[in-house]
């Protein structure tokens, strides 16, 4: 059910002349950044991808892809990515890189069943990105290593905003905070996940939240991961597991937080075949992209996805995601955004 916040006394920082210029500054100076910190090369990537081949993104497991018969293939149906996070690790396979070398790209992608509000869209653009390692990158260190990598690209980007429009004065802290979602539920207990996000990104301005995806201690997850990119079965100590997580920011004009990126060290053949067997969905190992991971030919990797949309709207200080993107919306929300002096694009 779609739902609409306006944040009281709400006004625009910038015109929507300025918002679409500071768009276009925002991205070209966020990709430079990102691509030259993690040595990734910009590849072109797909809108579609074959039915049946376990190439798309399966979300949370009950997000329906739209799809399409092709006339000119035999009625071959293609599904729209929902994002392109094991395509990615195929393409890298394909190009033979090195560790340490990876890609990123600009991925559009269509999810119809999204519950649309202030940061959820029909439409989703992202820069998604991989990069190779070996075996022994496959650790919390090098996770964290990675992630504070890209925060550095976040502080950049907000100072560059800065320097160009004064009235957006810098927020995010010097340092990123770690914390494992197993300890936020412990820390914060009787709150939903959303609630612990909030709070502590309220505490802390930003914050990477390490294992999603495998249930906590009252068989809870913190959010829904799918068992074939990802590693969150991993144990990595203290009764901990995972090799991901979420990249969250203190949103002020909502008083929330809000989530950047998602990303993690993917999944092994051997962890693969365990996410599996944990979701109860094995025969998911018949399938071309399962079946090329478990034989042991697919480059290890870890990898991700940046918000292209929530970033602009966030360094812009924006109320809605349809202030920094083009999609479609409700009517009685785009009335009440009106009425709001909320500008949809």
């Amino acid at each position: 059910m779609s739902q609409l916040f306006v944040p009281a006394g709400y006004r625009p920082l910038l015109s929507v002349k300025e918002t679409e210029q500071a768009i276009v500054r925002i991205k070209d100076f966020f990709q430079l950044a990102l691509s030259t910190e993690l040595n990734l090369t910009r590849v072109t990537a797909p809108l579609f991808v074959p039915k049946g081949k376990g190439l798309n993104d399966d979300l949370n497991g009950v997000e329906r892809p739209v799809h399409f018969p092709v006339k000119d293939m035999n009625e071959q149906e293609l599904e729209i990515v929902h994002s392109l996070a094991k395509w990615k690790r195929v393409k890298v396979t394909e190009m033979g890189l090195p560790r340490g070398f990876g890609i990123y790209t600009d991925m559009n992608a269509i999810r119809a069943d999204e519950e649309l509000d202030n940061i959820h869209s029909l439409y989703v653009d992202q820069w998604d990105w991989e990069m190779a390692l070996n075996e022994t990158d496959r650790t919390i260190d090098f996770l964290r290593d990675v992630v504070r990598k890209i925060y550095r690209c976040l502080k950049r980007t907000e100072f560059f905003i800065y320097d160009n429009y004064s009235g957006i004065a810098p927020e995010l802290p010097e340092e990123i905070t770690f914390i494992h979602a197993e300890d936020l539920f412990a820390m914060y207990p009787g709150m939903t996940a959303k609630e612990r996000e909030t709070e502590i990104c309220r505490k802390h301005g930003a914050v990477f939240i390490i294992g999603i995806g495998h249930a906590l201690a009252d068989g809870s997850l913190h959010d829904g991961r799918a068992p074939d990119y990802d590693d969150w079965i991993t144990e990595t100590g203290n009764g901990n597991r995972g090799l991901n997580g979420d990249l969250l920011v203190w949103n002020k004009v909502h008083g929330q937080a809000l989530e950047l990126s998602s990303m993690g060290i993917r999944v092994s053949p051997e962890t693969l075949k365990e996410q599996l067997e944990y979701r109860g969905c094995p025969e998911r190992a018949e399938l071309w992209f399962h079946k090329t991971l478990l034989s042991g030919g697919l480059t290890l990797t870890i990898g991700g996805g940046i918000g292209q949309s929530r970033l602009c709207m966030f360094f812009l200080r924006k109320a809605h995601i349809g202030e920094t993107q083009v999609s479609v919306w409700p009517d009685k929300m785009k009335d009440s955004c009106a009425q709001a002096g909320i500008p949809l694009l």
